[in-house]
């Protein structure tokens, strides 16, 4: 008989095609299971009006497909592992991730604007590293699905805002009417931690279950992200940012600007200690 694979997801058109990803890249590795997908609405979703700035962000997109996974209603939950907190809850871990995706952003701007005056995003992280660039611009928050924002921008909500380059391009978006796109790179603007990658989430009795079917490479790069992040305490929604890729660790910290650190060879046990070391030059 069958065995049953049960995901946990958002219900944003961007979570379901991103589960159905992780369905279509588990499905031949596990050629005798069936798979189902189980839609979950998060406070951060229900929530539309909160600043997620002013509440932290942390769980508001994880907590209920969490709970999920520990009352054993589903075997996975599927997140973009840049909204994933750095600290789990007990009994749950990250089994690992598909094959990243683009990790940069995209700036996206009225093609009758030149000099934005005012520009939207409710990310610290994108805000800070995108004022050294428009220093006079006003920035405010704004919220919703990618076509939602970019509906907002083109009727005059602001003059720009900026997206994660994966998700526009896992929803076939390469162009919007009314709108420029230019796409950033990681020394123009270093990416959240994670952001490209999808992680699926299990309890940690289920982790080996799932673990060596997963793309190792990417879950290199997001854990030395991720350690990154967590030791200088920041969250999803922190104004740092750090981005691993072929040797090198991208960084940026609001009180330096950005940085770029060798990183290559470092084994996994390693990497605490290799992080301590650059957070220390950081911050000094």
């Amino acid at each position: 008989m069958p065995q049953k694979i049960t995901l946990a997801t958002r219900k944003s058109p961007l979570a379901i095609k991103q589960t159905e990803m992780a369905v279509d890249y588990l499905s031949p590795k596990i050629p005798d299971a069936s798979f189902e997908i189980l839609p979950l609405s998060t406070t951060g979703d229900k929530q539309k009006e909160w600043s997620l700035e002013e509440k932290g962000g942390k769980g508001l997109f994880t907590k209920e497909l969490e709970l999920a996974l520990l009352e054993g209603r589903a075997d996975l939950a599927v997140h973009s592992a840049k909204d994933l907190p750095t600290e789990l809850p007990e009994g749950l871990a990250i089994a690992g991730f598909l094959n990243r995706g683009e990790p940069g952003d995209v700036f996206a701007i009225r093609e009758d604007i030149t000099e934005p005056k005012v520009i939207a995003t409710g990310s610290p992280r994108r805000r800070s590293q995108i004022k050294q660039r428009f220093p006079n611009a006003t920035y405010i928050e704004i919220r919703g699905n990618f076509k939602t924002r970019m509906d907002k921008i083109v009727n005059g909500y602001a003059d720009a805002t900026i997206m994660a380059a994966a998700g526009l391009k896992r929803l076939g978006i390469d162009s919007f009417p009314g709108l420029k796109f230019h796409f950033l790179t990681p020394e123009e603007m270093v990416p959240a931690v994670g952001q490209g990658a999808i992680a699926l989430e299990t309890t940690t009795e289920n982790t080996k279950r799932f673990k060596d079917l997963l793309d190792q490479e990417t879950a290199y790069a997001v854990t030395v992200e991720r350690t990154f992040l967590a030791a200088l305490g920041g969250g999803c929604h922190a104004a740092y940012a750090g981005y691993y890729k072929d040797g090198t660790l991208h960084t940026f910290h609001q009180e330096v600007g950005y940085k770029a650190f060798p990183f290559k060879d470092i084994a996994l046990d390693e990497v605490d200690q290799t992080i301590k070391r650059i957070i220390e030059e950081l911050t000094a």
